[in-house]
């Protein structure tokens, strides 16, 4: 059974009702799939599926201790951790970062919009709630994949660093002298407190806004740990890129939450915070070089230039200890993306031509060259052309779309589609191809076939298989008005 079926049947059971239709979301490089799903009473709340059973064990208790701490995270209404399914309440689809993009272009003079700063603010006064009320409540036995921020978790963070970023970049070290630099950067960062939980990933692209009120999601990776970490991972979010000034300010901000909640020792705090700052960039950008060298997304390589920089001025204010091979590696890696106009290392791309057609007109042309590519026939599938409340609609319309949805035959020709077609992606990413044509023709190319273009185009533009995507619907012109 799918993850999108077994998401469904926990909604029957919830609601007693089969949901009118199901939207799958963009996963973000996340294994997790999420799907919208409109309730009967109104509004909509997100079903999820996690391939990790303990990865969702940690999830949901996590999720229910910092909820009943009386912290704003989403709300799991159901769960089904047999399936590794539940439903959780909606937060809509606008993130911090989001917002911090769309602040930017509306205020392009200045280096941070006036308007973010007081949002930024209301998060890291929360931030210390989590990490001292939370780590309170927190069950750390259900941690994953460790029950702390050990030297363990250090070491594997800056080895991922050195072999998905470094090895992968080709940029030169020495591995004895870098590992000894590792050794004593973890020495260091185990000096600091490390009694509180530690959201692991607590970055713009993980706080949601809703009503402009923060609410935090992907906290799963959450463990003992020390308090800098969290901080280090908000203010130095690679394309969040914000100015030192504001670090400075929110740093200030942080600190005083944090005294109202225990007495802190404000210049230790610093001294071991420059520290975290350092191992969250390199595992950060560990995570670019796997996610865009390894996997093939190139979108994860566009963060690079944005922590170069970061680096670059890290180094310019001095490194909290001596590391000289990990500051001679900096340097190469400062020296070919640290300037404003240095461009992500970008790896060759595949680009997915996905189109609809009407077999009456024959198969779409092969502008690549390669004999046409896949072609899938949806005429097995009831037509909605044939009733005459669909005749002026496409596969563009909820009507027909809800429609579809509504008939098992599409789901399970959906799944075939979606196997048969990430096999061949993956295939022709690993050869180096750049071209795969995937077509979908019906009857007339107006309902079936536009529906399944446009559904695998979403699901490809998503996290999961980065790749670009273009799409062409070529009986379009011959659509009624309506259907536009």
């Amino acid at each position: 059974m799918s993850p999108r079926d077994q998401v469904v049947r926990l909604f029957e059971r919830h609601f007693g009702a089969r949901p009118a239709h199901v939207r799958e979301l963009a996963a973000d490089g996340s294994s997790r799939c999420y799907y919208r799903i409109p309730v009967p009473e109104g509004g909509t709340v997100i079903g999820a599926y996690g391939p990790d059973r303990r990865e969702n064990r940690a999830f949901l208790s996590f999720a229910s201790s910092l909820r009943d701490a009386g912290l704003p995270v989403p709300q799991v209404l159901v769960a089904d951790p047999h399936e590794g399914t539940w439903l959780e309440s909606d937060l809509g689809d606008t993130t911090l970062f989001d917002a911090l993009s769309g602040a930017r272009e509306a205020e392009p003079a200045g280096p941070f919009p006036d308007t973010m700063r007081d949002v930024y603010r209301r998060v890291v006064t929360l931030l210390p709630r989590f990490q001292v009320e939370g780590g309170q409540a927190i069950d750390f036995g259900l941690a994953y994949p460790r029950r702390a921020f050990d030297r363990q978790s250090m070491m594997w963070d800056l080895n991922y660093f050195k072999y998905h970023f470094l090895k992968l970049a080709q940029v030169p070290f020495d591995e004895a002298r870098l590992e000894r630099d590792f050794g004593k950067l973890v020495r260091f960062l185990l000096q600091a407190e490390r009694d509180h939980f530690m959201y692991r990933d607590f970055q713009s692209r993980n706080i949601m806004l809703l009503d402009g009120k923060p609410w935090f999601i992907d906290f799963q990776g959450g463990r003992r740990g020390a308090l800098q970490y969290d901080l280090a991972s908000l203010l130095y979010d690679a394309k969040a890129d914000l100015p030192q000034d504001v670090r400075d300010e929110l740093t200030e901000c942080y600190l005083g939450a944090l005294g109202e909640l225990l007495a802190v020792d404000r210049a230790r705090f610093l001294d071991h915070y420059r520290g975290f700052v350092l191992i969250r960039i390199m595992q950060a950008m560990g995570a670019y070089g796997y996610r865009g060298f390894f996997e093939r997304k190139p979108r994860f390589l566009q963060s690079v230039p944005f922590a170069a920089r970061n680096l670059a001025r890290l180094v310019e204010e001095g490194l909290p200890l001596e590391l000289p091979e990990i500051e001679a590696a900096f340097a190469e890696v400062i020296s070919r993306w640290s300037a404003p106009a240095s461009a992500a290392p970008e790896p060759a791309g595949l680009t997915v031509q996905i189109n609809s057609f009407s077999f009456r007109h024959g198969y779409p042309e092969d502008h690549a060259g390669h004999g046409g590519g896949y072609v899938f026939d949806c005429r097995a599938i009831d037509n909605p052309g044939r009733q005459p409340a669909f005749a002026e609609l496409t596969g563009l319309d909820e009507p027909v779309i809800d429609f579809l949805e509504g008939r098992s035959e599409t789901e399970a020709f959906w799944q075939q589609v979606r196997r048969l077609a990430e096999t061949h992606i993956d295939n022709y990413r690993n050869r180096g191809l750049s071209s795969l044509s995937i077509s979908f023709g019906c009857t007339g190319g107006q309902h079936r076939s536009v529906y399944f273009a446009e559904r695998l185009a979403a699901h490809l533009r998503g996290a999961k298989r980065e790749v670009a995507v273009a799409v062409r619907h070529r009986e379009r012109s011959s659509w009624p008005q309506r259907g536009r």
